[in-house]
């Protein structure tokens, strides 16, 4: 009897097991529901996307205008800023290949060294796609990745225009100085960071150093050389995929 009254006066204790059971694996399930996803965040065989702006700045280490010209006439190229596109893959949980691409970026050239004074000289248009090797830190599961990478950059310059000073300074008088710049490869270290703020979504900025180098030719056959070395600093917002 006191057997049957302690089973009659308990009747949710033996039913309460098998509910706390079910709670406890649905726990689990979501458990490594959400595991999996975090884990697979930024792992192999991922594909991420990335759109932003990207705020090119040349450094620039200018040679002398060939003569005829004044000793001492340099040029400097002002810094631009466009939009930016990129694609990436993860080779592995560490190791990912991005290609990086911008919309065309406008510079203006401006006088320096002896001609510091004489102000703009013209203006050029450049896109520098770049291929990407990159080492990113830490699990592919963590909320922020460091990251470095080294790149192949193409430096491609177009829509060459001179100014009414250019003109002035190599051909007064005479018919409008053109000018053309050569397209050059360069070398592009990298340091960035992504920062993971949902399953598919995230942020990310890096900033970028390319070695470049290139020769522009006037209309009037005088050269100049330029190292351009700019520094580009960008944020993105990316997914993935």
């Amino acid at each position: 009897m006191d057997g049957c009254d302690a089973m009659a006066t308990n009747p949710n204790k033996q039913k309460g097991h098998p509910m706390k059971h079910a709670f406890h694996k649905l726990a689990l399930v979501a458990a490594l529901v959400t595991a999996g996803s975090t884990a697979m965040a930024q792992s192999a065989g991922t594909w991420m996307v990335k759109g932003g702006v990207n705020n090119i700045d040349p450094h620039v280490t200018s040679g002398d205008l060939s003569p005829p010209s004044l000793p001492g006439s340099k040029v400097d190229v002002k810094s631009a800023t466009s939009a930016i596109v990129t694609a990436t893959y993860m080779v592995s949980d560490s190791l990912s290949a991005e290609f990086y691409i911008g919309l065309p970026y406008k510079h203006e050239i401006v006088g320096a060294g002896t001609l510091a004074g004489v102000g703009k000289l013209g203006s050029v248009k450049q896109v520098s796609p770049t291929l990407f090797g990159q080492y990113r830190f830490l699990a592919a599961s963590s909320a922020l990745r460091p990251y470095v990478g080294l790149g192949l950059t193409y430096a491609y310059f177009y829509g060459e225009e001179g100014s009414g000073a250019l003109t002035a300074l190599t051909n007064p008088g005479g018919p409008p100085t053109t000018l053309s710049a050569s397209s050059a490869f360069g070398v592009s270290p990298e340091l960035g960071v992504a920062y993971r703020v949902s399953d598919r979504w995230f942020i990310d900025a890096s900033v970028i150093k390319t070695f470049v180098k290139n020769t522009t030719t006037l209309s009037t056959g005088q050269k100049i050389d330029t190292k351009l070395d700019p520094l580009s600093t960008n944020i993105s917002i990316g997914y993935r995929f």
